[in-house]
């Protein structure tokens, strides 16, 4: 009798496990391809269904699938949505008793796990190496990959010894995943894991439902209120660059009607681990973060990410953004910024302990990124070209697209402005320089004798804020440097020659005061006004039994399943099969709950129509 194919078992597996009917995008060709015990290299954006890739191969064969992931509190989140699946899944790390550990070595050692997770420092300890000599291991999974290469936005010297797994375990296959990697770093990726004939996968970077929109610093919290006043009891995260900005940040936001938590590395671990709990488990928390907080929260009705700071790179915005409208609803990527940050992003550079080269990598990044928040042009197309993705046609549902801005011929004020820098002896921050520009009589000038210079009041026809503006654009398109061993004094370049013997035109973009909202993108179902109340009694009961189990409500059911069940009105266990993310093990433990919840709502709707 014929065997049924890997991808018949792994559709099987896909409908009666986790309740979905059909594979997207690449996820097919990839649990084939690790079933041929082939090794692969997995880019795809968050949301995009990375976990499936490895999670069924591990189901479809003996033994269990190794997941090597960076953190904790991600092992921990997707253990219990497997677990809830009906799949016997596991974690190893320091959050466990030393029996609770033991327990889960002899469930490995005896075939029962079908996947263990595990950090890659614990990984690599001998004692674990040896234990997983002892077991049937099917496959390794090594999660946010971008982190073995120094050219990801979130290197960790732990992943450099992943590349032993080939050599010790052959024949085993690996599979690399990260939902951010240019060409640099996927070859990085290939070469550090040392995995052999791999295929590749490379899935649009695209999220069409996130609208990507940057403004210039001007009163940073000011701005922020006014774009979270139409995301009023959802869901978001907002990243600050440091501590005290955080505190801040999350102060003034309670003080202003929202709830706000902060997460940064200065606070006690067990007061972050609380705050993340209860922002996973509780709808309408706003996160207020440095980039400690993030990787690999799944928490799906993230809907806007809001950055107070300039992110040090295009690949760690990407990443930070990509936590907004995981549902496939529509969500925000908002960000301000100023000439500040890059004076402070620069110093950090300059300031830390990393080699030249190094210094030299990050210095490339973060002009990449600068880049491509001053672009004039549609900001998806330039977001996937970084990423080596064309893309023809404007999204729409970006704020240039959305609202386009307007140019205008900055030659004559560029020239004043490097004019000026030179004539102050290329020694001081634009604050300064604008001040003998505007004619300010201020002690500062009058101390450096600025007031005799030709270039002094020449500029007084612009303001401060939009001489800021013509400095972070001069700054931007490399006409001046920020000199970091001089107290981040503006240095001109050598692309500033042409510019001061008028042999280039430089147009330069007007900042927009405000910027048009973005068109709402929605999932599957859109909630009618009068399903709004089974909607939060479907929540409840979520919430109930989420607080019952000590998981995040996501871990029951996605919104959108429950959107799917409001949209398929089931009547039977039966029919409550065809509702989106309904497998077996949910359908046995909770399908009868959501049932009386929807048949009641159906008693009541039918008798208002009598």
């Amino acid at each position: 009798m014929e065997q049924p194919s890997h991808t018949d078992r792994a559709l099987e597996i896909l409908r009666h496990t986790f309740g979905y009917e059909a594979f997207r995008g690449h996820q097919a060709d990839i649990i084939n391809t690790v079933c041929e015990a082939r090794d692969s290299l997995v880019l795809m954006p968050t949301g995009g269904g990375k976990s499936m890739c490895y999670q069924i191969p591990a189901l479809l064969s003996d033994g269990t699938g190794v997941v090597v992931s960076p953190l904790i509190a991600l092992m921990q989140d997707q253990v219990s949505a497997l677990q809830a699946s009906g799949v016997d899944a596991a974690f190893l790390n320091s959050s466990q008793s030393t029996q609770e550990q033991a327990q889960v070595i002899e469930r490995l050692r005896s075939g029962y796990l079908d996947l263990l997770y595990v950090a890659p420092e614990r990984l690599l300890q001998e004692s674990t190496l040896e234990m997983l000599d002892q077991s049937n291991i099917n496959l390794f999974a090594i999660d946010e990959a971008h982190c073995v290469s120094a050219w990801g936005h979130d290197f960790r010297q732990d992943y450099l010894g992943l590349g032993v797994l080939g050599e010790r375990y052959q024949g085993v296959p690996r599979i690399a995943l990260t939902a951010t990697a240019d060409e640099r770093t996927r070859q990085d990726i290939l070469e550090r894991l040392a995995l052999q004939n791999p295929a590749v996968f490379v899935q649009s970077f695209d999220r069409p439902n996130i609208c990507y929109s940057v403004q210039i610093k001007r009163d940073a919290k000011q701005q922020l209120l006014s774009f979270l006043a139409e995301h009023r009891s959802e869901s978001g995260i907002v990243y600050c660059l440091s501590r005290r900005s955080v505190e801040s940040t999350s102060q003034f936001l309670n003080s202003s009607g929202y709830r706000a938590l902060p997460y940064h590395a200065g606070m006690q671990s067990e007061d972050r681990a609380f705050n993340q709990s209860r922002f996973l488990q509780e709808e309408g928390l706003i996160m207020v973060a440095t980039i400690a907080f993030g990787m690999g929260i799944d928490k799906p009705d993230v809907r806007f990410v809001a950055h107070m700071d300039l992110p040090k790179s295009i690949e760690a915005y990407y990443q930070e953004t990509g936590r907004a409208g995981r549902d496939g609803a529509a969500a925000d990527a908002w960000m301000v910024y100023g000439l500040q940050d890059v004076v402070r992003l620069s110093r950090m550079i300059e300031e830390s302990e990393a080699d030249h080269n190094h210094k030299r990598i990050e210095r490339a990044k973060l002009d990449t990124l600068l880049g491509w928040s001053e672009v004039t042009a549609c900001r998806r197309i330039a977001l996937l070209a970084h990423f080596g993705e064309p893309m023809k046609e404007a999204c729409g549902n970006c704020d240039i697209c959305l609202t386009p801005p307007v140019t205008w011929d900055g030659t004559r004020e560029a020239q004043m402005a490097l004019s000026a820098v030179y004539r102050t002896g290329q020694r001081f921050g634009a604050s300064h320089v604008i001040d003998v520009l505007r004619g300010a009589d201020n002690e500062k000038v009058r101390r450096f004798n600025h007031q005799i210079l030709s270039t002094f009041g020449i500029g007084q026809e612009l303001s401060d804020q939009r001489w800021r503006s013509v400095f972070r654009q001069l700054v931007v398109r490399g006409y001046l440097n920020v000199d970091h061993n001089n107290f981040g004094g503006l240095r001109l370049t050598e692309a500033s020659r042409s510019i001061l013997k008028g042999e280039e035109v430089l147009w330069l973009r007007e900042e927009a005061q405000t910027r048009q909202r973005a068109r709402r993108q929605t999932i599957d179902y859109e909630l009618a006004l009068e399903d709004e109340d089974l909607m939060d009694d479907l929540k409840e009961l979520r919430r109930r039994l989420a607080e019952e189990a000590s998981v995040p409500p996501y871990v029951i059911f996605h919104d959108r399943t429950l959107l799917d069940m409001i949209r398929l009105r089931p009547d039977t266990l039966a029919q409550m099969r065809d509702v989106n993310g309904v497998g077996e093990a949910k359908l046995s433990r909770y399908g009868e709950l959501f049932l009386d919840v929807l048949q009641a709502h159906g008693r009541i709707r039918s008798g208002a129509f009598e």
